[in-house]
């Protein structure tokens, strides 16, 4: 985005737009301040609402969800874990707030929900929608106080097939259209960002033994947002979508008939460029500005400034656990970390659910232990509904 005209937006708009400043900044992580870090090298990606955890379940354990247990919202987590849903058909419901602390207008939506298809119940269909709301903003230049009303917003709308490959084994595909619009206008030089992803995913499991207990061990892959650049004014300037490698584990063991504890682990990093730092040469900044996505991808692997120490801050790791009694009450805790040098979000997470007979209520809540946290004190609701239990209460 040109730099200049940004500045001409913001710098007569009222308390709402700066919000929206800090609100992107927030959520690509990139922090307020350096935490007085020696060495601060966030990465960079546009549309940043694409990476917020969308329901409590998965947010109640400090953000995983690539080899849990399948559930309706496994679209943003893992699609290819639906073939195993112990239910044909589900639908649910999330609401975050969104830096609840300072705002009450900016929230994410989100509606997931899946089918499976055919009576060997090996191939199932997936969807979800996803609203950012940013709030309300006035827009004005240097020379007018009040240019127009925006409502800056970010979503996106996706669809999956997962396919069950073997008996242990499922392997799914998403493809994805997202808009972000941060609500500039034409007239300040800016243009809604618009492009289109894929998401690849497998998963696996089986029963392995532990002790005298048959537990059941599962495996989770998911690539997620692999697509071009996108530009939010008209092409000058292009910015990563926010790819992200997500790899998972989880180990269900039953206590005994009536409780059951799993423990579950996620890491995550962005296949991304690493920026090239303040100090880089001219000729650095430019190959960097210049890499396409796709070799973003695989360069990401090796090319930032600090080495392979400085890859390794890149990866975000999640442990989390979830008891069940009787598979109608549950209580989940968690934590993630992220390193200082990338953003350093860290942040504990606790939460519970409880399943009627077509209806699932959880709730999450987040407590950061870093100040730059947007989602922290949060509150978070989820619903989901069973099909198959709506069908028995209607018989």
């Amino acid at each position: 985005m040109n730099k200049l005209k940004l500045k001409t937006v913001i710098a007569g708009a009222t308390r709402n737009s700066l919000k929206i400043v800090l609100s992107m900044l927030l959520a690509s992580a990139t922090s307020i301040y350096a935490q007085e870090e020696a060495y601060f090298n966030p990465l960079r990606t546009a549309v940043p609402s694409l990476t917020i955890a969308p329901d409590a379940r998965g947010g109640a354990m400090g953000d995983i969800g690539a080899a849990t247990e399948p559930d309706v919202f496994s679209q943003y987590w893992n699609p290819a874990k639906y073939v195993f849903a112990p239910s044909k058909a589900g639908v649910g419901f999330s609401y975050t707030p969104w830096l609840a602390k300072l705002v009450s207008d900016i929230n994410l939506f989100n509606v997931s929900g899946y089918s499976k298809v055919g009576s060997s119940e090996n191939l199932a269909l997936g969807a979800s929608i996803r609203y950012f709301s940013m709030g309300d903003i006035t827009l004005s230049t240097e020379h007018q106080p009040n240019t127009g009303e925006a409502s800056p917003y970010e979503m996106a709308a996706d669809v999956s097939i997962s396919l069950k490959a073997s008996e242990h084994l499922s392997i799914a595909a998403a493809v994805r259209y997202i808009r972000s619009d941060l609500g500039g206008g034409t007239d300040a030089g800016q243009e809604p960002a618009v492009g289109v992803a894929a998401d690849i995913a497998g998963y696996y499991n089986t029963q392995v033994d532990v002790g005298s207990r048959e537990s059941l061990l599962g495996v989770g892959l998911n690539i997620s947002n692999i697509g071009g650049k996108v530009s939010y004014d008209g092409g000058s300037t292009e910015v990563f979508l926010p790819t992200n490698l997500r790899l998972g584990a989880s180990l269900q063991m039953p206590l005994d008939n009536y409780n059951t504890l799993a423990i579950n682990a996620d890491i995550n990093k962005y296949l991304v460029p690493t920026p090239p730092g303040m100090d880089a040469s001219p000729e650095d900044k430019k190959k960097y500005e210049e890499t396409a996505a796709i070799s973003g991808i695989f360069s990401s692997f090796n090319d930032a400034p600090g080495g392979m120490k400085e890859e390794l801050q890149e990866v975000v790791w999640s442990l989390g656990a979830e008891y069940a009694y009787d598979r109608k009450f549950f209580a989940r805790a968690g934590y993630s970390r992220e390193n200082p040098a990338k953003g350093n979000r860290q942040y504990f997470a606790l939460g519970g659910g409880i399943k009627l007979t077509a209806l699932q209520i959880d709730m999450a809540y987040l407590i950061s232990s870093t100040p730059s946290n947007p989602l922290d004190q949060t509150l978070r609701l989820s619903l989901s509904f069973d099909m198959d239990g709506m069908k028995g209460l209607l018989q």
